[in-house]
């Protein structure tokens, strides 16, 4: 697995670098938004941690820009608490974040959790889910609308999977937060409304009236096969 850490922190850089040589990975290193675009280009990433305040390019258009072309995971960084900053992240493609400082260890669990959903691990293997004009392919973490490919995030997908697999089964937002993001994330229910409306977005024929992810008022989301 391939990992491209992007921070004008060197220090922070080559500290997080060596864990992640420790733990077996292959890491490239990039210092500004720009040289972060030309390698999540030209080289094959599995795994971008990303840090929100770069010179060049910030981390938000640099997230924005890589959604373009790649579904490549992100791990935003950010030295500020706001929860806007961290919102906007997931809202322009992120798919986790961390507020520094952080702990090396969460990092790399974090890491691990990620590649360990999103790793293709049979590739021939075709199991799949089909309900109204909607068709998910789980082994290859696909998913179609109409016969159209639409490109998800490691967590959409997650979302959408789990949904998909439990019709009619309502999750509160802490119990989406759980099993998708880990019992321990330090995000709030926000980041689960978030997921669910850029969900929405990319599989339903009109967001604002939603015919398959509803929402049970009070209570959460759930999944209604048409």
């Amino acid at each position: 697995m391939k990992i491209l850490i992007v921070d004008d922190e060197k220090l922070l850089v080559k500290g997080i670098k060596f864990n992640l040589e420790q733990d077996g990975y292959d890491v490239e290193t990039a210092y500004d938004g720009e040289e972060a675009l030309r390698m999540a280009r030209d080289k094959s990433i599995s795994l971008i941690v990303l840090d929100l305040m770069l010179p060049e390019i910030d981390g938000l258009t640099v997230c924005q820009k890589v959604r373009e072309f790649s579904q490549v995971p992100i791990i935003m960084l950010t030295a500020k608490t706001e929860d806007m900053d961290k919102i906007l992240g997931l809202d322009y493609g992120a798919d986790d974040y961390m507020t520094k400082p952080f702990n090396i260890l969460e990092l790399k669990a974090r890491i691990k959790a990620i590649l360990r959903r999103t790793s293709n691990q049979d590739n021939t293997d075709k199991t799949k889910f089909s309900s109204g004009s909607i068709e998910l392919n789980y082994n290859l973490r696909r998913v179609k609308v109409s016969g159209r490919l639409i490109e998800l995030t490691a967590k959409e997908f997650d979302l959408c999977e789990l949904f998909a697999t439990n019709p009619g089964k309502v999750y509160s937002r802490e119990n989406l937060l759980d099993i998708i993001w880990g019992y321990d994330y330090p995000g709030d229910a926000r980041t689960v409304d978030v997921h669910v409306r850029r969900l929405r977005e990319k599989i339903e024929p009109d967001a604002a009236n939603p015919t398959y992810i509803l929402t049970k008022w009070g209570v959460g989301y759930y999944f209604k096969e048409n």
